[in-house]
């Protein structure tokens, strides 16, 4: 078993570096070698962002999409003892195939939401920093239920970013993609504040 993790861990540390990627931590390490267990067609490659220029160059385009993440049934419950919203919709599975409108159970909307610092810190890595807070989400829209061990990711757009006297203020259009869906199950923007070293 030992020799089986240490052959395991060999083939990624060379993935990795075969796709010529750095790690600032273990955390970054960490999201690479999950997608790459899960599939290899599921690696993304983040933008590095160190200032408000280099930041300011990707408005009005999309910075990046992150991997697939899969929504369990386990996830669901535990966000239901979090949040104590344990509507059967979301927590009973028999009862949500038998009497439920999707067959299934669904994820909490603000589940899916919650997710949304996972995904963008797979698809940006913010460096230089001394700060960063988030703001605020704004105009979320949810279009399509999530049904449990359905596989999500979310796109990320540049669509507004200001720099208040030192302190870069970046609005980020998000759209939460489904697998095998044709609608999203949302669509808005967030907003985090970053205040750059100089």
């Amino acid at each position: 078993m030992k020799a089986l993790r240490l052959t395991r861990f060999s083939k990624l540390r060379k993935s990795a570096k075969n796709c010529k990627l750095k790690f600032r931590n273990f955390s970054q390490f960490a999201i690479f070698t999950n997608q790459l267990h899960q599939s290899p067609t599921n690696i993304t490659y983040m933008i590095i962002i160190r200032n408000h220029a280099e930041f300011e160059t990707h408005l009005g385009n999309e910075i990046g999409t992150s991997g697939w993440h899969t929504i369990t049934q386990d996830q669901i419950n535990k966000f239901a003892e979090a949040t104590i919203d344990h509507q059967w919709i979301h927590t009973d599975p028999e009862r949500a195939k038998n009497e439920g409108p999707f067959g299934a159970t669904i994820a909490h909307g603000y589940l899916t939401v919650s997710l949304l610092p996972y995904f963008w810190h797979q698809i940006a890595d913010v460096q230089n920093l001394k700060m960063q807070i988030n703001y605020s989400i704004e105009n979320i829209k949810f279009a399509q239920p999530v049904k449990v061990d359905s596989h999500v990711r979310l796109i990320a757009t540049l669509v507004a970013i200001v720099n208040l006297r030192g302190i870069t203020k970046a609005t980020i259009g998000v759209t939460m993609e489904i697998d095998g869906e044709k609608k999203p199950a949302y669509t808005g923007a967030v907003v985090f504040l970053y205040h750059f070293n100089a």
